[in-house]
């Protein structure tokens, strides 16, 4: 990085600069653990000479099993792509209007989580239902470990509560699918044949009155053989969507190929495309009562709110502790 050419290639030197941030993210805390570990020792000396040191000592044993704790979850990450970026879909699926209205709630969840996290975000392709909410849309999350912690979101979210779209006031139940890919580097070889791929061009949807709206710039891609289906409409060039379309398409390859390498995660994947009752991996209820509750590990949080503002670690640290035991199993 110290090199007088390094920012001549922007596109490389950021992704130099995203390495080091995930490196960092993991060899400073452990650095940390190693510094409150000498101090410890250096703590306990004085603590054997001078009782008035023994307070200062819980403290500093209370911050490094802390520091231990996290160390653990960290090491947790460890699979094949946890380290890169995340590409994160979400798609409206049963409930009508309120499906849609759901699924732009999820996309603002897991925006706030991101900025809370100081991760990066780039909206890259977003379909508005003409009643209201979203019928789909992609971010990508960048900033360590970013697919390694959301790689847990991927499948069906349910939501019951009084529909504000309903005036007889019912209860109603909405479903959205979440699906999570890696951002794979362009080093990764991963090989697409270009005759299995379709390409369609249309005009990008949204916001009128923008030049991005005007022209056919919108790029569709769909792998025959797989029937996977990425888009990007977030760039005015037709050139730059078409590149963003393909790296999504080769992420979502790359999870395919990761699949078959971790025989355990299998299942969980083919049960994504589940829909409706018994297939969600995460309920949320805002009545009865108000509580968010995962269906796989058992972590509850008793305010509603404050998970759709983006405070949805717990249930991100508890899939990991959770896949852990599946592994065991």
């Amino acid at each position: 990085m110290a090199a007088p050419d390094f920012w001549d290639d922007h596109e490389r030197a950021q992704q130099v600069v995203a390495k080091l941030k995930s490196l960092r993210a993991v060899v400073d805390p452990l650095s940390e653990a190693w510094q409150s570990s000498q101090d410890l020792q250096g703590l306990l000396e004085m603590a054997e000479e001078d009782d008035d040191f023994a307070a200062e000592v819980q403290k500093e044993v209370e911050c490094l099993e802390r520091s231990i704790s996290d160390l653990e979850l960290k090491s947790l990450l460890n699979g094949p792509h946890d380290a890169d970026g995340a590409l994160l879909t979400i798609n409206a699926r049963d409930g009508g209007t309120d499906a849609n209205d759901w699924a732009e709630m999820l996309l603002r969840m897991y925006l706030q989580w991101a900025q809370q996290n100081d991760y990066s975000v780039e909206l890259m392709d977003r379909s508005d239902n003409e009643a209201a909410g979203i019928n789909s849309a992609t971010l990508a999350i960048r900033g360590p470990m970013a697919y390694g912690y959301l790689k847990g979101e991927t499948g069906m979210h349910r939501l019951v509560r009084i529909s504000p779209f309903n005036a007889d006031g019912k209860r109603q139940t909405s479903f959205a699918a979440v699906d999570v890919s890696p951002e794979v580097d362009d080093d990764i070889v991963v090989e697409i044949e270009p005759s299995d791929v379709r390409e369609d061009i249309f005009r990008a949807s949204g916001a009128g009155g923008q030049h991005v709206n005007k022209t056919s710039s919108a790029i569709r891609l769909t792998h025959l053989p797989t029937r996977i289906t990425v888009q990007c409409q977030s760039e005015r060039s037709q050139h730059k969507n078409r590149a963003a379309a393909w790296k999504m398409l080769r992420a979502r390859m790359a999870r395919i190929e990761e699949e078959k390498r971790e025989a355990e995660q299998a299942a969980r994947y083919q049960s994504k495309a589940r829909v409706g009752f018994g297939s969600q991996i995460r309920n949320y209820f805002l009545h009865p009562d108000q509580r968010v509750k995962d269906a796989r590990t058992g972590h509850a949080v008793g305010s509603f709110h404050a998970v759709l503002g983006g405070q949805i670690q717990g249930f991100l640290d508890a899939y990991l502790r959770w896949r852990v035991g599946q592994d065991q199993e």
